[in-house]
């Protein structure tokens, strides 16, 4: 498949791959997701008050990594087998982050009347996601674009040049 110009989104259009592999790779990527998260949680569990770190560390790493998988996979078309994104973007990733431990920190938060840390937390992780989204799909533009760019050796000069 041909890289698609920047901007040049494909057409909605039914999954390529048959329903039953659809929902395996998903599945099977949701489970793989929601471990890693849960790994996250116990090796560095949340103190029961204050800023609950690790889940705002998983959300953020796991949308630059979707930021990343958007790039290669819908707008350069770098990766065109059709499980990639139901079982990376459905499910590892969807699996990984958490809107639920999300919306539950928030409100055990506000319980706690930890009012300061529940708004912090629910602004920080908003702009901290959008941002690493952003962020992570315009590095991976960057990086598929070095080998287009030309590139000049510092002190190379041109032989054979007359002046």
């Amino acid at each position: 498949m041909s890289e698609r110009e920047p901007g040049e989104l494909p057409e909605p259009c039914p999954p390529s791959a048959p329903q039953g592999r659809v929902l395996a790779a998903v599945a099977a990527g949701g489970a793989l997701g929601a471990l890693a998260r849960y790994g996250a949680l116990v090796l560095w569990p949340a103190a029961g008050h204050g800023f609950p770190w690790t889940v705002f560390v998983v959300n953020v790493t796991g949308c630059a990594l979707i930021g990343v998988l958007m790039v290669l996979t819908v707008e350069r078309g770098r990766i065109t087998h059709p499980l990639v994104r139901p079982f990376l973007g459905v499910g590892v990733l969807g699996g990984y982050t958490t809107f639920s431990t999300y919306a539950a920190d928030v409100s055990g938060l506000l319980v706690r009347q930890e009012i300061a840390v529940a708004t912090a937390y629910t602004a920080a992780t908003a702009v901290a996601a959008l941002g690493s989204v952003w962020a992570a799909a315009a590095a991976t533009r960057a990086w598929l674009d070095r080998d287009a760019r030309p590139t000049a050796r510092p002190g190379a000069r041109d032989v054979g040049r007359t002046a």
